[in-house]
């Protein structure tokens, strides 16, 4: 069978980040009615997998089990090319149990400076899944790179927003307005190819 997304059709966002769900909602142009998994109380599942990908997937077959709906769930993090890919998907968990993400880019800043490397690339990796209850489901992946920038800009968006600045652009994802960002997102680009996939 093909697998379809029909306007209108009610998923849950395997998210309890607010922002994120904000931003998802505004890329699939509020064509679904989206319930987060923190507003259902679903529990957050650990996780385990060693990739975006595997970690997106765990996230939507958890929450589309858990709640009989579709369910979309995003990986998403920031690597940094002089720290080996890290965070990568440890990205919230560098913000610790209170989401910090104040902390977080100062951690990402001091690793880099005792790393003594000069190399300021960086990319943002979104993976997107979407799990039917016990049924099949699709994944994909967008990539955004960028360049590093200390000790931050602007209080747009939302984690490591404000110290990364994509490639071609003066400003950082935190000093854009949230339309421009939204356009050409890692996130952005991993909705095209999820949109084509299944919309």
């Amino acid at each position: 069978m093909a697998l379809k997304l029909e306007p209108g059709a009610r998923l849950v966002v395997a998210t309890h980040n607010p922002g994120k769900a904000v931003e998802i909602a505004a890329i699939l142009e509020n064509r679904f009615s989206l319930v987060t998994a923190g507003e259902l109380g679903l529990p957050e599942p650990d996780e385990t997998e060693t990739t975006f990908v595997g970690n997106a997937l765990l996230k939507a077959r958890a929450a589309a089990d858990a709640s009989g709906l579709i369910a979309l769930a995003d990986d998403s993090g920031l690597s940094v090319a002089a720290l080996d890919g890290a965070p990568g998907i440890f990205s919230a968990r560098w913000a610790g149990p209170g989401k910090d993400f104040t902390e977080a880019m100062g951690k990402v800043q001091e690793r880099v400076e005792e790393s003594g490397s000069e190399d300021p690339s960086c990319w943002f990796t979104c993976a997107l899944a979407v799990a039917w209850p016990d049924g099949p489901a699709v994944v994909v992946e967008g990539r955004l790179d960028g360049t590093l920038t200390f000790s931050g800009r602007g209080t747009r968006g939302f984690g490591y927003d404000p110290i990364f600045t994509p490639l071609g652009h003066d400003l950082t994802f935190g000093e854009m307005d949230p339309a421009a960002k939204d356009a050409m997102s890692h996130r952005a680009l991993a909705f095209a190819k999820l949109k084509a996939a299944i919309l």
